[in-house]
């Protein structure tokens, strides 16, 4: 028996695809986990420093989130459950709850990158958009890439935190809607 097949054909990535990714990533990260460099017990400290790093990363990525709603409140309702989600991604490293809050203006200037001058955001709302899924791709990259160096739980923390950049990034560049 056959099914008819949807006359709407989706642009980019299904979400069936993103979940799969993350599942991906996350048992991979699982495989990679426990044989590790010398891990004799406890957290190895190559591990603090990227969960360290991980979550100011996290808290920059916040400011940059608020920086972009403070420049265009029009993007506020598509852009605070991504920033509350890369606060809740601080915390779970370790970070300060709500970090991003308590950055000095030039940190968050600093964070939000080049921009028109007024703190570092672009003037546009779509090059605003751009420069958060620029931030988010090479964040959950460089994250992609530090999982072979962090044992079990760190890894899978790393894993699932990519893959929840990634999909930021799609939802930011594809997701109108």
């Amino acid at each position: 028996m056959s099914f008819p097949s949807s006359p709407r054909v989706p642009s980019g990535p299904r979400r069936r695809s993103l979940l799969a990714s993350a599942a991906g990533a996350f048992l991979l990260a699982g495989c990679t986990g426990g044989s590790g460099s010398g891990s004799s017990g406890g957290t190895p400290p190559a591990a603090e420093r990227v969960r360290a790093r991980a979550a100011r990363d996290s808290a920059a990525l916040a400011a940059r989130y608020d920086a972009v709603i403070t420049a265009h409140p029009g993007l506020a309702g598509r852009l605070r459950p991504l920033r509350d989600e890369v606060v809740r991604h601080t915390e779970a490293f370790g970070g300060a709850p709500d970090a991003s809050a308590e950055a000095s203006p030039s940190q968050s200037a600093r964070a939000a990158g080049p921009g028109d001058g007024s703190g570092g955001v672009p003037v546009s709302e779509k090059d605003a958009l751009a420069a958060l899924a620029a931030a988010e791709r090479e964040l959950a990259d460089r994250r992609a890439g530090e999982l072979l160096d962090v044992p079990g739980e760190s890894a899978r923390l790393l894993a699932s935190v990519s893959a929840a950049g990634a999909a930021h990034v799609f939802l930011l560049t594809e997701g109108d809607g």
